[in-house]
């Protein structure tokens, strides 16, 4: 349950659609459910179904460590009170599976993701923008728009224009300027969060990406690079989480347009 349709379950109580025992037992079931067993009977997860009342989207689920009927059991769980799922860095067998206990559910393979949509859905909100510095980077941007997507934006991605080529970035100007918050996804030396944050009067959420040679350091250099950032509007996400970088663009812009929630 979200916020809207908690606030449409009280005003139909208010309104003597719904009875009160109707809405307590919808109620009672909202923190979280019974704990979800694997098949040895080891309890392997407890779904959180507050989480989308609380934070505005349901319960993320990442798929590394699940076996693949975990990740099948989890996903029925959540899409049972919830119309949207997102599973994040699943692959191999755990996504045949998952596709198998969920028929409509959609695969994005540059992502590594897989999301459901069910009910009426919206255009999107616009204003989350996403750079890439190279084509390396476009997976893990690819998981950035996936994620943002799945909370309701509407993104425009803006690939391959790094520093080695600055033209290709400055031909593109106003349609970075045009966006609310920009994510930036660069490997190697990282400075094309910088560049972008100093063009634009913006958030710019600079993600660090593994791709490099040598003492790369599997990211280590690039997100070191974008902490020490001379723009004061770039802020930074860990190596590779496209994620993460998602979910926060997605926030700001939601804010941005609809302001905060009341209380």
């Amino acid at each position: 349950m979200d916020r809207a349709r908690l606030l449409a379950l009280l005003d139909a109580v208010r309104r003597g659609e719904t009875d009160v025992a109707t809405a307590a037992d919808r109620l009672a079931a909202l923190p979280h459910a019974p704990p979800t067993h694997g098949a040895d009977g080891t309890a392997v997860a407890v779904v959180d179904h507050h989480r989308a009342l609380r934070c505005g989207f349901p319960e993320v689920v990442y798929a590394p460590g699940k076996t693949p009927d975990d990740l099948a059991r989890i996903a029925r769980e959540i899409l049972a009170r919830s119309e949207r799922l997102l599973v994040t860095r699943v692959e191999g067998a755990g996504l045949a599976r998952l596709l198998e206990a969920v028929p409509d559910a959609v695969h994005h393979a540059r992502a590594r993701a897989v999301t459901v949509t069910r009910g009426e859905k919206g255009p999107g909100r616009r204003g989350v923008a996403i750079v890439t510095a190279g084509t390396a980077d476009v997976p893990i941007a690819e998981e950035a728009r996936v994620t943002a997507e799945a909370l309701g934006e509407a993104p425009e991605t803006i690939y391959d224009v790094g520093v080695a080529g600055l033209h290709r970035l400055l031909s593109r100007h106003e349609r970075i300027r045009a966006a609310r918050v920009l994510v930036v996804v660069a490997g190697m030396e990282g400075a094309l969060a910088s560049v972008v944050g100093g063009l634009v009067d913006r958030p710019v959420v600079a993600v660090p990406t593994s791709a490099g040679y040598g003492m790369n350091l599997g990211g280590v250099t690039t997100l070191l690079a974008m902490l020490n950032s001379c723009a004061p509007n770039v802020t930074v996400v860990n190596v590779d989480n496209g994620f993460g970088a998602g979910y926060v663009a997605s926030l700001v812009n939601r804010l941005a347009e609809e302001g905060p929630a009341p209380r």
